[in-house]
């Protein structure tokens, strides 16, 4: 797996390119890359309209390049100069398995605003936590239906250790790494306390597998961006709107400023 940032001369035009085998064949790839019930399993709700010329809701985008199961382009512009294309190519292996090539290219014909910088950075490390996200999907919710919960604390912050003390809340050691079982000591409402593996953690983002979820936690405090969770729930009777409630009012407790 690798992923790599490329950025020209000119700050207007910006590329992210990433690769990784997955460990399914091309068809279940391809399903969790361009549809709905796909993309809900490890990324957000994204409606595509199977079709060169189809709709992308996520944008909107135009779809520039369909062939199943292989090769996906679509492609959003604005009015202000601004154009964004995603490419996902899928290449067949040996023993069922895949190998996924994607990119984001970002061009501003125009000058871009003031927060160009903040929105790249964000954007190369975004890519690199998404798409490990897929793999882990594959790895271990594939063709499962997902629920898709989105929480966000109030308020945007520039304070790393509120990231530290939602962790501590959430029950993750001081030294725990990536790779790790922890036990979550989460409220009822959220599923109660329970086992998870830490399959992802640096400073800006925590990945948390359960045996029926997805748990993504994302530190908006690099940006001044709000904390935010998203939530990938493989179960049965999912109420969104209560458990998006109840995790914004434990968000709200479990970041509290450091001292």
């Amino acid at each position: 797996m690798n992923s790599t940032k490329e950025s020209t001369t000119m700050a207007h035009d910006f590329q992210v390119r990433h690769e990784q085998d997955l460990p399914v064949p091309p068809d279940h790839a391809w399903k969790a890359l361009t549809t709905y019930d796909g993309n809900v399993g490890w990324l957000y709700p994204m409606e595509v309209e199977p079709r060169v010329g189809g709709t992308v809701s996520r944008g909107p985008s135009t779809v520039l390049e369909w062939e199943p199961p292989h090769r996906f382009i679509c492609r959003y512009a604005d009015d202000t100069g601004f154009s964004n294309t995603l490419t996902y190519l899928v290449d067949e292996r040996e023993g069922g398995t895949s190998h996924l090539r994607m990119s984001i290219h970002w061009v501003h014909e125009g000058t871009p605003d003031e927060n160009w910088g903040t929105k790249t950075d964000a954007a190369e490390k975004h890519v690199h936590f998404y798409q490990h996200g897929l793999s882990q999907y594959l790895a271990h919710f594939d063709g499962r239906t997902a629920a898709y919960v989105r929480a966000m604390h109030g308020e945007p912050t520039s304070d790393p250790g509120q990231f530290a003390t939602l962790q501590r809340h959430l029950g993750l050691a001081d030294g725990t790494a990536a790779g790790d079982t922890v036990r979550l000591t989460l409220d009822a409402e959220l599923g109660g306390p329970q086992d998870a593996v830490v399959d992802y953690l640096d400073g800006d983002f925590l990945g948390l597998r359960t045996d029926d979820a997805l748990y993504r936690i994302f530190n908006g405090s690099t940006w001044n961006w709000p904390v935010w969770a998203g939530l990938h729930l493989f179960r049965d009777g999912v109420d969104k709107e209560r458990t998006a409630r109840a995790w914004r009012a434990w968000l709200d407790r479990a970041v509290t400023p450091s001292a």
